[in-house]
């Protein structure tokens, strides 16, 4: 048994044999409701560069010396920020105390902006968390065949799938994602944080239902919620 909670946008709190946080973008986030200075975490896996996913990374791992795993070219720069750090690329594992957490693709982009500059911010990513249940967390991505296989090999018992459309999947392609992958629970993401991304999340879970005939369950989680799964 874990403890799942959204923080908004496509940031979560997976509390199982260790508390992991997944790209914590609360600072600046209009519908956080919880602080990054509230936030106790033994780890923090980051998906990708993008403000809105790096978010308030550095202070969370400061404030609870907590590790950060994300792909080498954005662990180089969290760790010259102070932060204490595990490298790993697509495909790749990692221990983080008693979870093990394996990085998958992401159809997505990564670069950084450092001012006025941007630069590479490795590849995106998705991870398979085992923290005593398997969590499946897509990040940004759009819909790609290698989903299926995500599900036939790690069989995630709950999937968080983005919805928003514009930068990631929609509604219908999200939908027709978890059907694909078949977790027992599909929760969706990165939607109605800014009107660029505003979707119908009930829209969604009515079109899980209906391609998985009523199998998989799609649990709209209200920002703040904590849920066991």
């Amino acid at each position: 048994m874990a403890k799942l909670t959204w923080f908004g946008h496509s940031a979560f709190m997976i509390e199982g044999k260790n508390r992991i946080v997944v790209d914590p973008f609360l600072t600046g986030n209009p519908v956080a409701k919880t602080k990054a200075a509230e936030v106790k975490a033994d780890s923090v896996i980051v998906s990708h560069g993008h403000g809105d996913h790096v978010g308030d990374t550095v202070d969370i791992a400061k404030n609870n010396k907590a590790t950060v795993a994300a792909i080498y070219e954005l662990v180089s720069r969290f760790e010259a920020k102070g932060a204490k750090t595990e490298p790993m690329n697509i495909g790749g594992s990692v221990k983080l105390g008693e979870s093990t957490v394996k990085m998958v693709n992401a159809l997505h982009s990564s670069d950084i902006f450092e001012g006025e500059s941007l630069v590479a911010g490795g590849s995106p990513a998705g991870f398979i968390v085992d923290s005593g249940v398997t969590v499946y967390h897509a990040g940004d991505t759009g819909y790609f065949g290698d989903m299926r296989w995500i599900g036939e090999f790690h069989r995630p018992k709950v999937a968080m799938l983005p919805i928003g459309d514009r930068f990631t999947m929609g509604v219908k392609e999200a939908a027709y994602a978890a059907s694909v992958i078949e977790p027992e629970i599909v929760i969706p993401m990165h939607y109605n944080t800014f009107p660029l991304i505003e979707q119908n999340a009930e829209s969604f879970a009515e079109e899980v239902r209906k391609l998985s005939g009523g199998k998989i369950k799609a649990r709209v989680m209200k920002v703040g919620e904590t849920i066991e799964i």
